[in-house]
């Protein structure tokens, strides 16, 4: 199984930085352990990825984001304490279990006055806040098949300067795998990925980029 770290070829220097940033991780992994306790998968962000995500919200100056993809609350904890006293995430959530262990993540983390909790399909949802846009940062983690719907949202309601990220854009190692057969129950989610990659590398409003992280972290600035 893949180790979820910061990617680097040399070992060495993947723990270096691990060990470095060692305190990011320790301050709120609380919450990776309440998540398994509650029976919550364990797809949560890395430490590593938690602080990306806090970095490009701090790095653009967000008040107000928009997190598709919940889970137990740990990258909206990380991207919460990016925004100032009056900021607000909007995370959205598919699973009401979920959606209700995260209202307690982020209540005993001291940050629920921060965020809104919205639970059902994202697609759905996520036209209820639209008049609160623009959005300073989107981050994508939910469902892959809809990463390009999610993109062509955020393509509207970002404003210009402002940051979209997107985790598992390397589609768990499968995103070069020339061989359809070897993908199989991965075959949309993959085909869906490489869409996003590729309308979002060839837009006309974006510059983006991949970093090399373990499971490929998009990094991506509307400039018009």
């Amino acid at each position: 199984m893949m180790r979820k770290t910061y990617s680097n070829t040399l070992e060495s220097v993947s723990n270096y930085v691990d060990s470095l940033y060692s305190n990011e991780a320790s301050s709120i992994e609380w919450i990776r352990s309440w998540a398994k306790e509650e029976g919550l998968p364990d797809i949560h962000v890395s430490a590593m990825d938690g602080l990306h995500l806090e970095m490009m919200a701090r790095a653009c100056g967000s008040k107000k984001a928009v997190e598709i993809g919940t889970l137990a609350g740990y990258s909206g904890i990380c991207i919460a304490r990016a925004l100032p006293k009056n900021g607000k995430l909007f995370t959205f959530e598919s699973e009401p279990h979920h959606a209700k262990i995260a209202r307690k993540i982020f209540e005993k983390a001291g940050l629920l006055k921060k965020i809104k909790i919205y639970i059902g399909a994202a697609l759905m949802n996520l036209k209820k806040i639209e008049s609160e846009g623009p959005f300073d940062f989107v981050f994508i983690d939910a469902d892959k098949t809809n990463y390009p719907n999610y993109l062509k949202w955020a393509e509207k309601h970002l404003r210009i300067g402002g940051v979209l990220a997107a985790d598992n854009t390397f589609a768990f190692g499968l995103i070069a795998e020339k061989n359809d057969i070897k993908l199989g129950s991965h075959t949309k989610n993959v085909r869906a990925l490489r869409t996003f990659n590729y309308s979002l590398a060839h837009h006309s409003r974006f510059r983006s980029t991949i970093l090399p992280t373990g499971e490929g972290l998009t990094f991506a600035v509307r400039i018009k």
